[in-house]
């Protein structure tokens, strides 16, 4: 088949993305390079269809990245050519092209009501462990002590075994959620400061990552659900939408995880005050999508303003989203010496040990630390009841549901909420 009709061909197979990269290939004067590719099947991908593969694409490369079997799916960078070899095969039922997800960075913690049950219900988080992926996590002060709550650690970038943070982001986002204040005797402090982290690495220094990176951690969450007590997996990161979310793998892998029990918190994305500019993977129906509010420094959320950067709805399909907005403006929380972000922004520390941020970012791990509030008071809520309760008593700014959601998150309706024991 000649050059570009295979692509017309087979462009059922082909998600929209991959289709614009192929055909931006083919009009490019330089050679193009390997495309970073996620392969769905329609059937799970046994050693012996794997070996069926391989012998029908013949002398072409086709290294595989990473293995993802709950979506019957491999990574792998592949030429044009091996790529229409790929379409060819009668056992593929997908490619998508292999996106990149960047970290979404552009007083929080009392704002949204969390000290005032931290005090009067003793809601900490404890027993609740939120998977973090991101750029790492660096084994702070705020976690660490007077417990190491870093309970696991995983990392798909250089693969080392200790927990470490060479860009920044994901200490400060693990901070936001569950930090314990050790180091600034408890003024900056997350809404679960005794919750348990599990540090996930999925975006480089730069804090950049690949779907099908992200993909391969959320399988590696739900597979170990159980085992490391997971309830939550918050992703602050998000990049460039897919006419249907059904055209999207990532938020295909989102929906499973949802599925599979957890409740997942997601930045709505930067790209505001525009419509239609909330980014992959926060379009995920199932997922709380978090936009980001300015609490201007007082407790009230009277005086708080949407952020101006705050990704808007609708997502694809007239979806409503955000689904909630949070403090996202100038956040003080931790600081990971001498990663990517203190030597780019070294006006941002605060005091020794700690770091200024602002973005959806950092108000996606507020709404995950008061999830885990939540949680541990009703411990039997299913991840749509957590999504239902905190948007029923969100506080209302007045804007319309695609700027803010139902509202900005604010936890005090646990004062008066009664507990369920687990079973009930």
């Amino acid at each position: 088949m000649t050059d570009k009709l295979w692509v017309q061909h087979h462009a059922a197979k082909l998600n929209r993305p991959l289709k614009q990269k192929i055909r931006k290939s083919y009009t490019s004067t330089v050679k193009p390079a390997a495309i970073p590719v996620i392969i769905q099947f329609k059937h799970p991908l046994t050693p012996a269809r794997m070996k069926a593969l391989q012998k029908h694409l013949g002398t072409h490369a086709f290294p595989i990245k990473h293995q993802l079997p709950l979506h019957r799916a491999v990574a792998s960078r592949v030429t044009l050519k091996c790529l229409e070899q790929v379409c060819c095969w009668s056992g593929v039922h997908k490619v998508y092209l292999d996106g990149i997800k960047k970290t979404t960075l552009n007083i929080a913690t009392p704002s949204i009501g969390a000290t005032a049950v931290q005090r009067s219900r003793g809601l900490t988080g404890k027993g609740i462990n939120i998977a973090v992926l991101d750029t790492g996590v660096y084994p702070h002060p705020d976690l660490t002590r007077p417990v190491n709550r870093i309970i696991a650690f995983k990392d798909y970038i250089n693969h080392r075994k200790c927990p470490y943070d060479d860009n920044g982001h994901g200490t400060h986002i693990t901070g936001d959620a569950a930090g314990n204040g050790w180091s600034s005797k408890g003024k900056y402090r997350g809404p679960a400061p005794e919750a348990g982290i599990v540090g996930i690495k999925v975006l480089d220094k730069n804090g950049d990552g690949y779907d099908s990176t992200i993909i391969k951690a959320i399988e590696w969450c739900m597979v170990r659900r159980k085992k490391l007590k997971l309830r939550i997996l918050s992703m602050s990161f998000g990049g460039p939408v897919n006419p249907s979310a059904k055209d999207d793998i990532l938020v295909q892998a989102v929906e499973k995880a949802v599925k599979a029990g957890l409740t997942v918190v997601i930045a709505a994305g930067n790209s505001g005050p525009g419509r239609r500019t909330v980014e992959s993977p926060g379009i995920s129906p199932s997922a709380i999508t978090v936009g980001a509010v300015n609490d201007r420094r007082t407790v009230t959320q009277k005086d708080d303003r949407i952020a101006v950067y705050s990704s808007r709805g609708p997502a694809p399909g007239g979806k409503v989203k955000p689904d909630l907005v949070a403090p996202g403006d100038s956040v003080i929380s931790l600081r990971a010496p001498g990663s990517q972000l203190v030597r780019e922004l070294p006006g941002n520390k605060v005091g020794r040990k700690y770091f200024k941020l602002s973005g959806t970012s950092i108000s996606t791990p507020i709404v995950s630390g008061a999830a885990a509030q939540l949680l541990q008071l009703r411990p039997c809520l299913t991840p749509g009841q957590v999504k239902s309760l905190l948007k029923r008593n969100a506080f209302s700014l007045g804007l319309k549901p695609n700027t803010a959601g139902s509202g900005e998150i604010d936890v005090r309706f646990l004062k008066r909420c009664a507990s369920k024991p687990a079973g009930k």
